[in-house]
C-alpha cells in the first residue's frame, strides 16, 4: 500500500521560481495543493488548502516570511514550514527557525536537495543548507551558555547530543543507530529542541523544559 503524497504549498513572488518549485516537487511525487505571491495569500490559501509543508520565501510582500512563518505554525503547530530564500543572512536564517521554520535552504540548493529538504521537512526533521545548521546550533548554545539569574541550560546533555549531530547534517535515522534510540525518540527529541528555539528568551526556554519534564 502506497504511502499518502505529501501536500505541499509554494510560496514567492518570482512566478517563474515559483512554477519552476511547483513543477519539481509536482515530478517528485508531491501534491502541490496551493501557491501563493505575498504573506496576504499565503495565510489565507494556507487556511484553505491545510498543506502538511509550506515551501516559503522570506523576501515577499507584506507580511514578510517571518511573519508568515509565525503565523502559520501558530494557526497549525502539525505544519512544517521550509524557508527557501536568495538570502543566506545570519539574520535572516535565525528570525526563520525562530518564527518556527524547521529547515532553511537557499535557492542555489540544487532539485535533488529540494526534494529531499521537503520530504525531510514533512517527517519533523530539521533541513539546513551545508553551514547553515552550525549557525543555528553555535546561536543556541550562545544562549543556554549566558548567566541568567542562575537558570541553568534549557538542553538536556541528550537534547545537545542531538542537536550537536543535527547540525552535523545526520538524519534521524543515522542519529538513532549512533545514539542506540529509536527513531521515534530522536524524532521527539528534535521536536522538543525545535519547539524551545521558538520561545523568545531563556526564562520561556527554561519553563517549557520543566513542563516537558526535561530537567531532570
Amino acid at each position: 500500500m502506497s504511502e499518502t503524497p505529501v501536500r505541499v504549498m509554494v510560496v514567492d513572488d518570482h512566478p517563474l521560481w515559483r512554477e519552476a518549485v511547483e513543477r519539481d516537487l509536482a515530478a517528485a511525487g508531491f501534491v502541490v495543493v496551493a501557491t501563493a505571491a505575498d504573506g496576504t495569500q499565503a495565510l489565507a490559501r494556507f487556511a484553505a488548502a491545510r498543506p502538511q509543508v509550506v515551501v516559503l520565501d522570506l523576501q515577499i510582500p507584506a507580511p514578510d516570511g517571518v511573519a508568515v512563518t509565525a503565523q502559520i505554525v501558530a494557526q497549525d503547530p502539525e505544519a512544517r514550514v521550509l524557508v527557501l530564500s536568495a538570502s543566506g543572512e545570519h539574520s535572516d536564517v535565525l528570525g526563520a527557525v525562530k518564527a518556527g521554520a524547521v529547515g532553511y535552504l537557499v535557492k542555489s540548493a540544487s532539485r535533488e536537495e529540494l526534494v529531499d529538504g521537503v520530504r525531510r521537512a514533512a517527517a519533523g526533521e530539521p533541513v539546513f543548507t551545508p553551514g547553515l545548521a552550525g549557525l543555528v546550533l553555535g546561536e543556541f548554545q550562545r544562549l543556554s551558555d549566558e548567566p541568567s539569574d542562575g537558570e541553568e541550560s534549557p538542553l538536556t546533555e541528550r537534547e545537545t547530543e542531538v542537536l550537536t549531530m543535527v547540525a552535523k547534517g545526520l538524519t534521524s535515522r543515522q542519529i538513532a543507530e549512533r545514539l542506540v534510540l529509536s527513531h521515534r525518540t530522536v524524532q521527539n527529541h528534535v521536536q522538543n529542541i525545535l519547539g524551545k528555539l521558538q520561545m523568545n528568551n531563556r526564562v520561556e526556554l527554561t519553563r517549557y523544559a520543566i513542563e516537558q519534564g526535561l530537567d531532570g
